[in-house]
């Protein structure tokens, strides 16, 4: 039973340190940016380079 209090306190300790570490990061601006996400998948990849040689036929 006495098991059951130590992990319940440690899980405490645990889920406080997330809010603590959250409430820093949205102070800090972590998380201001709502215009990029919305528009990231436009952006993301590179278009393929065209292979020049591979449009033209083989010569023998």
């Amino acid at each position: 039973m006495s098991v059951l209090i130590i992990l319940i306190g440690v899980s405490i300790l645990v889920a406080g340190g997330f809010l603590i570490a959250f409430i820093w990061s949205v102070k800090n601006g972590q998380f201001d940016d709502d215009y990029t996400p919305s528009v990231r998948m436009l952006f993301d990849d590179q278009p393929p380079k065209e292979n020049k040689t591979s449009l033209k036929p083989k010569q023998k």
